[in-house]
């Protein structure tokens, strides 16, 4: 399929439904980067509850992506390698078609 980044609008009204914490936390954690131990993390997260109590704003690199599907496949395991694959195509008309396809 295809992914775009979704707009500043729908990113601040979903970050919006976000537990306090899970907002706090978008702010005191730098996603994947390498930290030296659980009290640095535990001290960003004081900071930055410090900083803006229980209704941070969302932060601007904080945002998501939408995935519009156009191919799907199902598989299932069968005896002797007679497995089920099914896949679903999106035709240009905007239906799916439905296929099957040889293991």
């Amino acid at each position: 399929g295809k992914a775009g980044r979704i707009s500043t609008d729908e990113s601040d009204a979903y970050f919006a439904t976000r537990p306090p914490g899970h907002r706090l936390s978008a702010w005191a954690s730098d996603q994947s980067s390498v930290v030296p131990d659980r009290p640095f993390l535990e001290a960003r997260m004081e900071e930055a509850k410090a900083r803006f109590g229980d209704d941070p704003p969302r932060p601007l690199n904080w945002g998501g992506y939408r995935l519009t599907p156009g191919y799907w496949e199902f598989w299932q395991g069968r005896e002797s390698r007679l497995h089920d694959r099914i896949a679903y195509q999106l035709s240009d008309n905007g239906e799916w078609e439905r296929l099957r396809l040889a293991p």
